[in-house]
């Protein structure tokens, strides 16, 4: 019995509708920027599998160092024990992100990372004997699956039969020129009206909505009003963090700083699962009281795993590299080259880039999960390359090692299937 026929039997995949997508494709071998599939036939990842891969699957480096810690600390409770891997990821992650920056909670995915910035958010006011029950999050945006961050999310496919159960959240318009104003009129009213305790956003990318990309200036001004009203402001930087926007964060374009930071994604390369959420020290010492109730009660139980924590270090040592640097900026240029040959392109609707992140819109209408979408997705698989379309847009976010051969068959790809389409 095949690989195929043996998942048939038992699991359940996410994001999939079972009934119409009965197969899913196994995949026995990965390295660098390529899949190797059951039935010998390769694929270039094209998207880091869900931007985790940044630095290559299986990659030497990141591998040997994480067997190195599996000899020597593989699980302890992170309440009440603590261990190097660990305070040296804080230490390295401090280094890195932006100056306000001060304390590291850790838990196991990006949805959590976003729950647990919601959470302290939501405490922190509770803890200064204030009520504040509202957040505000960007219209579209999306912050995973738990129930905070489920709530926070605009993206109604992924909410529908949980709405009545959610947080109360207002939305807002993303910023452009064009509505910038309306956006901070409806943002002035949502703080007169009620009792907001954050702003949750993607900063500049929303990775779920179609990698929806907005300017700085028009997010800072943003920012701004939500500091004016000690409203605290939580960046999701789960998909854009760890260079993806051509800087370590997406954060670090914008002169207004979050007053909370999640992370997970390219944090462990990859390897293994792991998030962090991080603060200032003044959100942190809203938490220090000698009632235990003001405390912090949130936990998971491989937060701060040392394995995950040893790949993380090993792959911010590698972020930090010439060799990584040199390569993002390729990837940028040679997506600039791509862009000028096919943007005229009369089935291309429009196309958008911020660092390595690329993205183009087909000038047709189709549903986010339909027929439309698979047939497109078969095409790439038939050529080789593993694309995830988000309804009629095709973006690229490929590993940092890839190479120009690979990425030119990524392109030739894309450009066929516009002369199919």
């Amino acid at each position: 019995m095949t690989l195929k026929e043996r998942d048939k039997k038992h699991l359940w995949h996410p994001l999939t509708q079972h009934k119409i997508h009965p197969e899913a494709i196994p995949i026995t071998k990965a390295k660098g920027a390529l899949l190797y599939g059951e039935d010998g036939t390769t694929y270039i990842d094209g998207i880091a599998s869900w931007y985790t891969a940044m630095f290559g699957h299986c990659n030497d480096f990141i591998l040997h160092k994480v067997q190195q810690q599996m000899q020597q600390l593989d699980q302890i409770v992170f309440a009440g024990f603590t261990h190097k891997p660990a305070i040296q990821l804080s230490e390295a992650l401090i280094k890195m992100l932006p100056d306000n920056q001060e304390k590291i909670f850790f838990s196991d995915n990006g949805s959590t990372a976003n729950e647990v910035g919601i959470k302290m958010a939501l405490q922190y006011h509770f803890n200064k004997g204030e009520k504040r029950n509202t957040i505000i999050a960007f219209e579209d945006g999306f912050h995973g699956d738990t129930f905070g961050a489920m709530s926070a999310s605009g993206l109604s496919v992924y909410n529908g039969p949980f709405e009545d159960f959610f947080i109360d959240v207002k939305r807002i318009p993303t910023p452009n020129s064009k509505n910038i104003q309306s956006v901070l009129e409806q943002l002035h009213t949502i703080i007169k009206s009620n009792e907001v305790a954050a702003f949750i956003y993607e900063p500049l990318v929303q990775g779920a909505n179609a990698m929806h990309m907005f300017e700085a200036e028009h997010l800072n001004h943003i920012l701004r009003i939500c500091k004016e009203h000690k409203i605290l402001t939580i960046a999701d930087e789960v998909m854009t963090g760890f260079g993806k926007t051509g800087r370590d964060f997406a954060s670090d374009f914008i002169e207004e700083k979050p007053d909370i930071i999640s992370m997970s994604k390219a944090l462990t390369a990859g390897f293994v699962p792991m998030a962090v959420t991080s603060c200032t020290q003044e959100t942190y010492d809203a938490f220090l009281d000698d009632s235990v109730g003001k405390a912090f009660f949130h936990a998971h139980t491989y937060s701060a795993n040392p394995i995950a924590c040893s790949a993380a270090l090993a792959a911010i040592e590698l972020l930090q590299s010439d060799e990584i640097q040199n390569n993002i900026q390729r990837i940028i240029a040679s997506h600039k080259t791509f862009n000028a040959q096919i943007k005229a392109h009369p089935k291309v609707r429009s196309t958008r880039q911020k660092g390595v992140i690329f993205a183009l819109d087909l000038h047709i209408e189709m549903d986010r999960y339909g027929k439309k979408r698979y047939k497109i997705f078969n095409h790439f698989m038939k050529k080789g390359v593993f694309l995830r379309p988000l309804g009629n847009t095709i973006y690229i976010l490929a590993p940092y090692v890839i190479t120009p051969k690979e990425l030119k068959k990524i392109y030739e790809a894309i450009a066929e299937l516009l002369e199919k389409v």
